[in-house]
């Protein structure tokens, strides 16, 4: 063999082995066992510096950065969070807050929210799928007779199913007593018990006729059978079964009480969402009144911050100790996510103003290998010293623990569209 040919067969080995290599990785990432994902949206924008990624003690009166809490140990080695965190830091050892977030989205709260919501910036001719119509998407219903994916908060662009079509959108519900919008039947339907069940199939029949008129009249029209969808939807989860879902009087008070704020009953309804087969959970922070302002700490908005922490500190400890005691734990995936963070300085209220460049999220449970923290930001939580995380990056973490490739394609029409923006999963966790 001459020496030309040897290199060559050396340097075509190696690549192979390269190869092989990175294909085992990427085989090792994609190991998740994750079944279902719950995001806890904290509209606003959540102070990284104040809650888990703290720094020194700041003075908002004289202007000093830092943060506006004391810092405490967790159950991590050398990992901190807020005071306020109490519950949540005896629980680190389940969670990992990824301190480098970052985007480029800083002024604009809704253009924000839909960066954190499908991982995109907007687009003037694509409207992008939230990461929960995907996950709806890619694996529908854990169970039959249940929606893939459940919104307990407000309606809007940002969270729905873009290109993918409503069979990825949402049910959703502002009020948990009462459940989702349009499910639940008409008062106007006063029998009971056989009447009742004769009037329902009435009103059934009548609207089975509508729709077979329409499917005639509009035959082979998109907008049609997407309405047309949606109401064989509706229909098949307005029964009965799903709709108990939503009585939380069935849960011990003791644990409704743990739960504490309308928040956490929001994160109670959703481990009952899970058992029922939801996929995808969107729970959003309901109190911002507490504070005056939300999560958007502008101004006197800092003042009883601590209020809204002690919210999702309660919430999350106890839908992680929930969960976990119904075996749910390793099989959910939870996201703590907001529009971006808050710079370590103060404004002229002595709040905070916004701040996209590096800020914190948290992926917790899922089965993962929790580390406490990830990445590393400078002295006042504002640039990133190791480890960035894009949204992408973010985003692909979730949908690889949820056993989706976040390098496959979807389809807008017969256009491909990459799963996330080039995310790459954060391989330590898995």
């Amino acid at each position: 063999m001459k020496r030309r040919q040897f290199i060559q067969g050396t340097i075509a080995a190696s690549g192979a082995m390269v190869t092989a290599n990175a294909a085992k990785a990427s085989e090792k990432v994609l190991r998740g066992k994750a079944e279902h994902c719950v995001m806890l949206w904290l509209g606003g924008g959540m102070s990284q510096i104040d809650t888990f990624d703290p720094k020194k003690r700041g003075d908002a009166k004289q202007k000093k950065p830092g943060s506006y809490y004391s810092a405490i140990e967790t159950s991590v080695p050398g990992v901190q969070v807020c005071e306020h965190l109490s519950k949540t830091a005896a629980l680190m050892e389940n969670i990992t807050a990824l301190r480098t977030i970052n985007h480029d989205v800083v002024d604009e709260h809704a253009a924000a929210a839909n960066r954190m919501h499908t991982g995109r910036p907007t687009a003037g001719t694509v409207t992008y799928p939230s990461l929960g119509s995907i996950v709806a998407h890619q694996r529908g219903a854990v169970a039959e007779g249940v929606p893939a994916y459940v919104l307990l908060g407000y309606p809007n662009i940002a969270r729905g199913a873009g290109f993918l079509g409503p069979k990825a959108g949402y049910v959703y519900s502002t009020n948990i007593a009462s459940g989702p919008a349009g499910l639940a039947r008409s008062k106007a339907i006063t029998e009971t018990g056989a009447a009742r069940q004769v009037r329902i199939a009435r009103r059934e029949g009548l609207l089975d006729a509508v729709r077979s008129e329409g499917a005639s009249r509009f035959a082979n029209d998109a907008k049609f059978e997407e309405y047309d969808a949606a109401v064989a939807e509706s229909l098949r989860l307005a029964g009965p079964e799903f709709m108990k879902v939503f009585d939380l009087s069935r849960e011990p008070d003791a644990l409704r009480n743990a739960y504490a704020s309308e928040f956490g009953q929001r994160c109670l309804l959703t481990r009952r969402l899970f058992q029922a087969g939801v996929r995808f959970v969107e729970v959003s922070y309901s109190d911002n009144f507490k504070n005056g302002t939300g999560w958007d700490t502008h101004n006197e908005g800092q003042l009883n911050q601590h209020l809204l922490i002690r919210d999702l500190d309660s919430a999350l400890a106890t839908l992680i100790t929930d969960l976990d005691k119904h075996q749910l734990l390793e099989k959910t995936i939870i996201l703590v996510n907001s529009e971006f963070g808050r710079p370590g300085g103060f404004d002229s209220g002595g709040g905070r103003g916004h701040h996209s460049k590096c800020f914190t999220s948290v992926i917790a449970g899922g089965g993962l290998n929790h580390v406490g923290a990830w990445g590393q930001s400078d002295e006042v939580g504002e640039k990133i010293l190791d480890q960035p995380v894009s949204v992408p990056d973010y985003f692909a973490t979730a949908l690889a623990a949820l056993q989706i490739d976040p390098s496959a394609n979807l389809y807008d029409g017969d256009r491909p569209v990459p799963v996330t923006d080039q995310g790459k999963p954060i391989a330590t966790l898995f």
